[in-house]
């Protein structure tokens, strides 16, 4: 299965890398590929926020009614702060706000959820915010993440 999922991933990063890239549309205005940049969760009292511009690196993809995440960190698993995530699902662009129902995820217990958030586009800058909330294992926080657009070849 994780073979399978990793094949899967692959497959939707060499989509995304294609040199006929597909315009952002009317339709879905947060088509392409998203760096993040910052992620901060608030849960409760506590309050994380991660840099991931320092030994981490994360991307989204959204591509018509589909997204797809990966991120890892950079050191290769090799110390105390390795890190993988991935999955992807599917998504809907309405107004400012944006849902994914996540499908596959490495965390087999967030799969089968949907996360609301709203959207705030300035140029090639992103912002969502939402509440993720998963009673069966105990989540429910505030998620508030920052991407930038990967420019296009």
């Amino acid at each position: 299965m994780m073979k399978i999922l990793s094949l899967a991933v692959i497959y939707i990063l060499l989509l995304a890398s294609c040199k006929n890239p597909v315009q952002q549309s009317a339709e879905n205005p947060l088509q392409g590929v998203w760096k993040l940049i910052t992620g901060t969760t608030i849960e409760k009292k506590d309050t994380l926020v991660t840099d991931y511009q320092k030994g981490k690196s994360f991307i989204k993809i959204i591509q018509g009614r589909h997204f797809a995440f990966l991120g890892h960190d950079l050191n290769k698993g090799q110390d105390s702060m390795a890190f993988f995530s991935s999955g992807g699902g599917t998504c809907t662009v309405k107004d400012s706000t944006y849902t994914e129902h996540l499908e596959y995820c490495n965390a087999r217990d967030w799969e089968n959820n949907d996360f609301h958030f709203i959207y705030k586009l300035n140029k090639d800058t992103l912002l969502i915010t939402g509440i993720e909330r998963i009673d069966s294992i105990g989540i429910n926080r505030i998620n508030i993440e920052k991407y930038i657009r990967e420019k296009k070849d």
